[in-house]
């Protein structure tokens, strides 16, 4: 498969799981999504500051949620993959995109292939907030894929145009993101939605035991 070489549009969103005004998670999404775009998808950054969400408090009624989280839905729910960002935060990822998380479920994000990137501040980099994310992706029956990028030190690894400081870094992040790409175009293409309509419609294996 080849940059622009798409049977049909692919669409990218990264979620970004900061808040702050100067967020070196949303500069590292940035950058990945660029790495989709070069690859051929269509993407958007779902910067959650736009959305009025509520805490997520399993209310019975939720067309009392306000619209912003209706909207956030859909924009998931449209895409192929998903890139999600977090800043570390005592270990574990944001609780900003816990909630957005929490907020939705299956519909938005089963089936969907997810990369992931994580900042921190320290030296250690974000690798346990981005296992603790590798496994919600399991949960919501997704496909996190298996390249990850963690950005050590964030603080100093982007320049003022929010461009990361180190090529390797750089190459990473969009290499990320045209993964997530490549694989969503190949778990949409004509052939993987052939075969699992046969799978799907295979008829019972005779010689299997029932237990």
């Amino acid at each position: 498969m080849t940059p622009g070489n798409t049977e049909s549009s692919i669409q990218i969103v990264g979620i970004c799981g900061s808040l702050r005004e100067t967020s070196y998670t949303r500069q590292a999404l940035q950058v990945a999504l660029q790495g989709a775009k070069e690859f051929g998808a269509e993407t958007d950054l779902v910067d959650l500051r736009d959305y009025d969400l509520v805490l997520c408090d399993g209310r019975g009624d939720e067309h009392t949620y306000p619209a912003g989280v209706f909207q956030l839905r859909e924009e998931v729910t449209a895409a192929h993959g998903i890139l999600l960002g977090t800043p570390v935060y005592h270990g574990g990822f944001s609780g900003v995109l816990k909630n957005a998380m929490d907020l939705m479920g299956f519909r938005e994000f089963e089936g969907k292939m997810i990369g992931l990137v994580g900042v921190s501040g320290g030296r250690t980099g974000a690798v346990q907030a981005l296992n603790t994310l590798r496994s919600i992706g399991r949960a919501l029956h997704a496909w996190v894929i298996p390249e990850e990028v963690s950005v050590p030190e964030a603080w100093k690894a982007f320049d003022a145009a929010g461009r990361p400081k180190d090529p390797e870094i750089e190459k990473r992040l969009k290499g990320l993101g045209r993964q997530v790409t490549r694989f969503a175009l190949l778990h949409n293409s004509d052939h993987a939605q052939e075969f699992l309509r046969m799978w799907e419609s295979a008829p019972a294996n005779p010689g299997a035991v029932d237990k």
